[in-house]
């Protein structure tokens, strides 16, 4: 037992503590996959979508400092407590969206490694046997340090935490792992191969024959069947390729004009997915930068989701002197963790991507 302790004890503390630590990369991106989940489509718990965003932090932090007890031996009764009931509530989650197909990604390790719902139950499901080895086993949980290191470390690991959340919030994650990372060339990131993988799809074809309804399964392709047609259902069994960039788009009223602005070679693209909820300090710094990049050859365009209301009034209320496209929300939220985020683009490829806190530090 204590060697099976032992061995569980450093696999699931490092595995929580990575796990944390990449969430608490991008505490912004977990907040709005916890708004998927409390969404009315998945939990139907939309009162608290509010609150997505300290929820998100106050769980990555928790779980990077449980990943730490657990290792430096800091209360084990209390840290494998902790352990279990956060194993089971994930494990409840992944089930959840696994079986009814709710949620495509757990956002168990953020952008950085990506899991089907199963694949996430399964890691939830092999954690929980470890877990429950140190929960039977939990006497043979000894500190590493004496009292006062260990007591030190702990409260060290609380702090460092908070702060590294607390810094990447008011600044862009330490490290990019999305498809509009600085370097990337987001038409690259939008093509399919030629030889890509196709999704299978089952169909389901719903016939009246002989006045009784069934039902005959196929690949696509119409039935060859002497009845009347009720309906079709289709499902699909395994993904096709996706393609790093999806939903990415710059659309006026009247065209699509992304091959157009992604062809110019000095672009400065200022996204807000949402200009109701615009950062107003944020706000207040594009009029003086965008007449310096204009002046300077740039071509100053902004991204957003909000409607031509919206648009109008913060052009107004700020005097900006560009104009706004239409992008898909969630598209936005993915490209920059910042309302509003600026970024330096040539020829599509991501030159320089700010918080509007950093916007100083783009060079033009």
């Amino acid at each position: 037992m204590k060697y099976l302790v032992s061995i569980s004890r450093l696999f699931v503390g490092i595995l929580f503590i990575i796990s944390g630590l990449i969430k608490l990369n991008d505490p912004l991106g977990f907040s709005y996959k916890l708004q998927e989940y409390f969404s009315v489509e998945v939990l139907n718990m939309p009162f608290l979508e509010p609150y997505a965003l300290m929820i998100s932090v106050l769980v990555v932090v928790f779980e990077v400092v449980l990943g730490v007890f657990l290792i430096i031996g800091y209360k084990p009764k209390f840290t494998v407590w902790s352990l279990l009931s956060m194993i089971v509530f994930f494990s409840f989650l992944t089930f959840y969206s696994a079986y009814f197909d709710k949620v495509k990604d757990c956002g168990c390790f953020g952008d950085a490694l990506k899991l089907t719902p199963w694949e996430s139950f399964t890691k939830d499901i092999v954690l929980l046997v470890f877990i429950l080895i140190l929960f039977i086993g939990v006497k043979h949980i000894n500190p590493l340090f004496n009292k006062l290191n260990t007591t030190i470390l702990a409260l060290l690991s609380f702090i460092l935490s908070f702060w590294f959340g607390y810094h990447v919030l008011m600044h862009l994650p330490s490290k990019d792992f999305r498809a509009y990372h600085i370097g990337a060339n987001i038409q690259e990131g939008m093509r399919i191969p030629e030889d890509a993988a196709k999704p299978l799809i089952e169909y389901y074809w719903k016939f009246k024959v002989n006045g009784e309804e069934k039902v005959i399964t196929t690949n696509g392709t119409y039935p060859s069947v002497e009845g009347d047609f009720i309906s079709v259902d289709t499902k699909v069994i395994k993904d096709g390729y996706q393609p790093p960039v999806v939903d990415f788009s710059i659309e006026s009223n009247d065209e699509d004009l992304t091959e157009h602005f992604l062809a110019e070679d000095k672009l400065i693209m200022i996204v807000s997915y949402s200009l109701e909820n615009i950062e107003k300090a944020g706000a207040e710094k594009l009029k003086s930068f965008s007449d310096e990049a204009i002046k300077k050859g740039y071509t100053v365009i902004g991204l957003t989701a909000s409607g031509e209301e919206a648009k109008q009034k913060i052009k107004e209320k700020y005097k900006l002197n560009f104009d706004f496209y239409l992008c898909d929300e969630k598209a936005l939220k993915t490209v920059v963790r910042s309302n509003p985020g600026i970024l330096e683009l040539n020829k599509g490829t991501i030159m320089q991507k700010v918080h509007w806190n950093d916007l100083e530090d783009l060079k033009l």
